[in-house]
């Protein structure tokens, strides 16, 4: 039996969702999301009648098995986790049985997954804008479904919004076509083929406006950041070329990007087909362009091989960081690349500073039962999981034996959810004849101790001494 997801009500053991075909109405009056959630599930043991799946503030309608009435009751709401949506399907399902599962559904308006602005947080000041943000655990306030990252799945989508009005989503654009329930309105379709964890399905809803940036890449931003978007952003073919040739073929066909509203509070969000990002990465002169290499990266790690609970997060973020920085290093060079890791281990020393050097949020694997993933969040995943790749990668045998390691890796893993016992026993596999060096590692201290890493990776200082040496003429000159 799989380890249970700490973070989720649904049983992947008994069944998995595979499909998604979600049909619904945006409506900016109410603030809410109306429409049906179809699930192609899929019975992964004999004699099952029932399903639990997660949902968070949502009021269900009615559920529909196979075109047969079902009954279903919505558990006792949990803190955090939302409430369980306990299904009984009318008839029994025998291992390996596909079963469409029909939720008629409601967001509430204040769904934690939904942002719902008004014209005036708009810089149109004419319009008003919904964007979500699913990751870790709130697909379930958009949407009953199956929300752990073990779980993957390809979707669909049918979305009713007023004409003036675009919508977009973590998947290629198919079409649209004027609501024929009302002609004030149009449905935008869309399909995502490579399946994906439901954290990953993200709409926006807002007057946007699209420039090509390359020949897979449009920017999309509301018309008075459009353009200077584009040109920030002008360098993204460059990476995803670099990237492919780091870590294998981009499998997702488009890469596009989406400026939100001022107010977006991550620097970007990892969609598939739609990196979210924010407008305070709009300088003018392309510097903080890491921030779009890093999700760019995602694209292998974390959205194609993913972490199968929250509690090995740092699968996704430690790898994605490492890859970030080879990219820079390939458009920088090697000591830009030691830059921002020696950067990034003081990053990861104030956080530790600022949770506490014995605070269980800062192990590599934290216990996250009864933990909110939201509040364990921290830079730990990303610093010290990275530096554990570099600190690898030095043990090794340097930057080109360990890529060819990390590309393996994604090609043994592509598609599937993960843990770090399967990353570990692969990482042996394929150092098979470095067992020695791998056993020094001490991996318990690394993975399961609060606080700084056991080892410090060793960076090449020449830019941060250039820094360090500046700083200290500007010091004797005031």
């Amino acid at each position: 039996m799989a380890e249970a997801d700490p973070s989720s009500f649904a049983s992947p053991g008994c069944c998995r969702t595979h499909h998604l075909h979600l049909r619904c109405r945006v409506d900016f009056a109410s603030r809410s999301l109306r429409g049906t959630a179809a699930l192609t599930v899929r019975a992964e043991r004999d004699s099952l009648r029932r399903l639990v799946l997660d949902t968070k503030d949502l009021t269900i309608h009615k559920v529909v098995v196979n075109k047969q009435d079902a009954q279903f009751v919505l558990g006792e709401r949990h803190s955090f986790k939302g409430a369980p949506l306990e299904i009984t399907l009318p008839f029994e399902l025998g291992k390996g049985q596909d079963v469409v599962v029909e939720i008629t559904f409601e967001t509430s308006p204040r769904s934690s997954a939904l942002q719902w602005f008004t014209p005036e947080q708009t810089s149109g000041k004419r319009h008003p804008f919904l964007f979500s943000q699913c990751q870790a655990t709130h697909c379930r306030a958009v949407l009953p479904c199956q929300d752990t990252p073990s779980v993957k799945l390809t979707y669909y989508a049918e979305i009713s919004v007023p004409n003036e009005l675009v919508a977009l989503m973590s998947a290629k654009r198919d079409g649209d076509l004027p609501d024929p329930e009302e002609s004030t309105r149009k449905i935008y379709r869309f399909i995502q083929n490579v399946p994906i964890p439901c954290y990953l399905i993200a709409l926006v809803v807002g007057a946007l406006e699209s420039r090509e940036i390359g020949p897979r890449t449009l920017v999309w931003a509301e018309k008075e950041l459009v353009d200077k978007s584009a040109h920030e952003f002008s360098e993204t073919e460059a990476m995803l070329k670099i990237a492919e040739d780091l870590a294998g073929p981009y499998v997702w066909g488009q890469y596009d990007l989406l400026v939100l509203p001022p107010s977006f509070p991550y620097g970007g969000m990892e969609n598939p087909c739609l990196t979210f990002v924010t407008p305070t990465l709009l300088a003018g002169d392309r510097s903080l362009s890491n921030v779009i290499a890093h999700e760019i990266s995602h694209s292998w790690t974390g959205n194609l091989v993913t972490n199968k609970t929250w509690e090995h997060f740092w699968l996704n973020e430690g790898h994605t960081v490492y890859l970030e920085r080879r990219i820079g290093g390939r458009l920088f060079g090697e000591q830009f690349r030691h830059f921002q890791a020696q950067g990034g281990w003081r990053e990861l020393q104030n956080t530790i500073n600022t949770l506490g050097s014995t605070n269980p949020v800062t192990h590599l694997i934290p216990n996250l039962k009864e933990v909110d993933p939201d509040v364990a969040y921290s830079s730990v995943p990303y610093e010290k999981g990275s530096a554990l790749l570099l600190y690898l990668e030095q043990l090794l045998g340097g930057p080109d034996v360990f890529i060819g390691f990390l590309r393996a890796y994604i090609q043994q893993f592509a598609y599937k959810s993960i843990d770090t016992e399967d990353w570990k026993n692969f990482l042996y596999s394929y150092f098979k004849d470095k067992v020695d060096l791998l056993n020094k590692v001490d991996w318990n201290a690394w993975m399961n101790t609060p606080g700084m890493p056991p080892v410090k990776p060793t960076y090449d200082s020449t830019l941060s001494n250039a820094c360090v040496a500046l700083s200290q003429r500007w010091v004797k000159v005031s």
